[in-house]
């Protein structure tokens, strides 16, 4: 899909869809409950699309309503006749690897673009150890064999899916496990994420007292069937937020206060490049601001690294951006595709494996940019066209499906001309 983003007067409000990680999870736990949940305010993106298939898959039952979803969790396993389709959802296939384990069945996982070539080595190593299968290649990964309980040990600065892969888990064992995180312990925001939502679905995790960067796992629970609602997504209102900053007049609805999301630091990271909001309920209204640049840790936030390297043109000044690394292991190589896109704008990056850094300097009307099978480069360069005030054709637009489908609706709403057209 080719996308032509058109600028004009940006203003007024509107309301982000809700957050992607929250909701994968509140999906699982559901999934893994006995009886009936109602998940409130959850968008059926690709990404959620492919969890909640997940689910049927071992036997949950789902009806997607208007304002809500039910799932009625079998509280066990059915038998899994067919892959386990993860489209491009790392989150989907990262979660579901160690609680399909306890099916005692061969499981077979498949996806699509670059989801095979992200990091598994942690799963890997595990399963190893245990004596159970674990094969992978680039079309997919099959598993055998039941995860026992016990010691774990997991890298920190991997990805924190694993450790939440893991903490889905454990509490279904016959007894205690224990869960360390070596340092550097990255991402530790969305541990946090799925230890609120394991509470909220009835089942217990706690922080070992004596041991740092150790959870402790009683055995033996049960997911708890429950309504719950997905809160709005701090990385979707990013490129709300930072449009706004740039432009002014932007209103930012449905983003709670003392959330949990570690990308909730957007705010902290504009307030800090002196951008001007004021905050009234869960609306946070944006004025045009006068930029500088900061240095930013993305070690807690990486989602964030597409809109701030956006936000690092506007910013007079340079710009840091450390702990990138991983964005190279995403739906694309984030720092690879974003250098070469904002280059079109005539944005001065450069960067090395683990940081990057912008010059904010004046820009140019970019040549085509494309999207690079990435819903967050698409997002972030249709950002950056309109704050820089220049029409830009954005090929591969459709990317934006796997997480925002309505993205470019909502561009419209703030006063953006789109035409979208088949490639």
């Amino acid at each position: 899909m080719l996308a032509t983003i058109h600028p004009g007067p940006i203003g007024g409000a509107v309301t982000v869809p809700p957050s992607k990680s929250i909701a994968h999870r509140a999906v699982l736990a559901a999934g893994l409950a006995k009886g009936l949940s109602r998940i409130y305010n959850l968008d059926p993106s690709q990404d959620i699309a492919a969890t909640l298939a997940a689910v049927r898959g071992f036997g949950a039952k789902v009806k997607l309503n208007d304002r809500y979803t039910d799932i009625e969790g079998p509280g066990g396993f059915a038998t899994i006749l067919r892959p386990v389709d993860c489209g491009e959802s790392g989150s989907t296939l990262r979660f579901l690897i160690p609680v399909l384990s306890l099916t005692g069945q061969q499981v077979e996982f498949t996806g699509r673009g670059r989801l095979f070539q992200r990091p598994m080595e942690v799963y890997r190593d595990i399963f190893a150890a245990q004596g159970l299968l674990f094969s992978q290649s680039e079309k997919g990964l099959v598993i055998r064999g039941r995860l026992a309980p016990g010691d774990y040990r997991v890298r920190g600065d991997v990805s924190s899916q694993f450790i939440t892969g893991l903490l889905f888990t454990l509490p279904l064992l016959h007894r205690e496990s224990r869960l360390e995180i070596v340092p550097p312990f990255e991402s530790r925001s969305y541990v946090q994420l799925t230890l609120d939502v394991l509470h909220d679905f009835g089942v217990q995790a706690d922080w070992d007292a004596e041991r740092e960067n150790t959870l402790t796992v009683p055995g033996g629970q049960r997911y708890h069937n429950r309504s719950y609602t997905v809160e709005g997504d701090y990385s979707q209102a990013a490129f709300l937020a930072v449009l706004g900053a740039v432009t002014g007049g932007v209103t930012v609805k449905g983003l709670k206060a003392d959330s949990a999301q570690g990308d909730a630091a957007i705010l902290d990271i504009l307030k800090a490049c002196g951008a001007k909001f004021t905050r009234a309920g869960d609306a946070v209204t944006f004025e045009k601001s006068e930029l500088h640049a900061v240095d930013i840790d993305l070690a807690d936030c990486p989602d964030l690294g597409p809109i701030l390297m956006v936000l690092g043109l506007f910013c007079e000044g340079e710009t840091v951006i450390r702990n990138a690394g991983r964005l190279r292991i995403k739906e694309s190589d984030r720092i690879a595709a974003m250098e070469e896109e904002l280059k079109k704008f005539g944005g001065k990056l450069k960067s090395d494996e683990n940081t990057v850094t912008i010059q904010g300097s004046a820009l140019a009307l970019p040549g085509l940019l494309y999207g690079h099978n990435d819903h967050r480069v698409v997002m972030a360069l249709s950002v950056a066209a309109l704050a820089a005030g220049y029409t830009a054709r954005i090929s591969g637009a459709q990317a934006v499906a796997k997480s925002w489908p309505g993205f470019f609706a909502v561009l419209q709403q703030l006063g953006a001309g789109i035409e979208v057209e088949k490639e």
